[in-house]
């Protein structure tokens, strides 16, 4: 994103010209798939993965740090960030519809498959043994044998457990951003770094209580992702918002050290912003999980 004049005018939309980062994203993202299907096929280690994601990280840190740099240098005006804004509320519809459809399959799984699975409104299956022990109740397994322990068997987590404790971070952490942009509003910054350092490590505390968790789930449970329906289902679920979080954690470090450099002012600080609605969303969608995969 070549920059051409000193600073933004009121009435002209800035429109970067002769950036090199979206064809450094193609290459970074064809090597990162190449990596994957070369994993998925054996054809080496975890290795495979390296040079895609070493790529990857170079395009993030390079093209944020272009547009970090024009913003500093006042080439964005009010247009430029309502047109930021609208991006990330697409962005986060686009994510809201991403776990739907993983909320959905659980639904569908657990409310719909597995009860006619066991004759309840579909008569071909009231006379029919799936399988030797087989019971329609959630949560399952599938198949005996399939995943889980030798015998098939596995434990689920309780919800009263480590996950009503990450419950608690992620809610504080809520709380923490919140203060801290309110902070940020009325210019007091020693509030806003405190808080939002807070934020931020609290997230990653949330990680690696997660990590304990799936160590006891794999180890110690019989739960892992090849534990037939439930195992897919709540890793996929689970996995995918500790992912979610860990990336929400990295920005909101990034947001932090922007902070201590003097970056973003009471009146515009768009990137701290989107930030802060990234990780309510994700806050929001941890209470969808921890209803509806640990709890009900």
């Amino acid at each position: 994103m070549a920059n051409t004049h000193a600073s933004a005018d009121a009435d002209k939309y800035y429109v970067p010209h002769s950036s090199q980062w979206p064809i450094v994203g193609s290459i970074a993202l064809f090597t990162l798939m190449m990596g994957a299907i070369s994993y998925l096929n054996e054809w080496g280690g975890s290795w495979v993965f390296l040079p895609g994601v070493a790529l990857v990280i170079f395009m993030f840190v390079g093209w944020f740090g272009t547009v970090i740099g024009e913003n500093q240098r006042g080439l964005y005006n009010l247009h430029v960030d309502r047109s930021f804004r609208m991006g990330m509320m697409w962005f986060i519809f686009s994510e809201v519809m991403f776990f739907a459809a993983f909320f959905g399959a659980l639904f569908y799984a657990r409310n719909l498959a597995v009860p006619w699975l066991g004759g309840q409104g579909v008569k071909i299956f009231n006379s029919i043994e799936l399988w030797k022990g087989f019971e329609a109740t959630w949560p399952t397994s599938g198949p005996g044998h399939v995943g889980g322990r030798e015998d098939g068997s596995f434990d689920v987590i309780p919800a009263f457990g480590l996950p009503a404790i990450n419950t608690a971070i992620l809610l504080t952490s809520s709380l923490t951003v919140t203060i801290a942009h309110h902070a940020l509003r009325q210019g007091k910054r020693n509030i806003l770094t405190a808080f939002l350092a807070a934020t931020f490590l609290l997230g990653f505390l949330f990680v690696y209580l997660q990590a304990h968790e799936y160590i006891e789930a794999y180890t110690e449970l019989g739960l892992k992702l090849s534990t037939g329906i439930y195992g897919s289902t709540f890793f996929m679920l689970t996995g995918f918002h500790g992912l979610h979080v860990t990336i929400g954690a990295i920005m909101l470090t990034i947001i932090w050290l922007r902070v201590l450099k003097g970056h973003f002012t009471p009146q515009r600080h768009f990137a701290f912003e989107a930030v802060a609605w990234y990780w309510h969303f994700v806050d929001v969608v941890w209470l969808g999980l921890f209803i509806f995969v640990y709890w009900i």
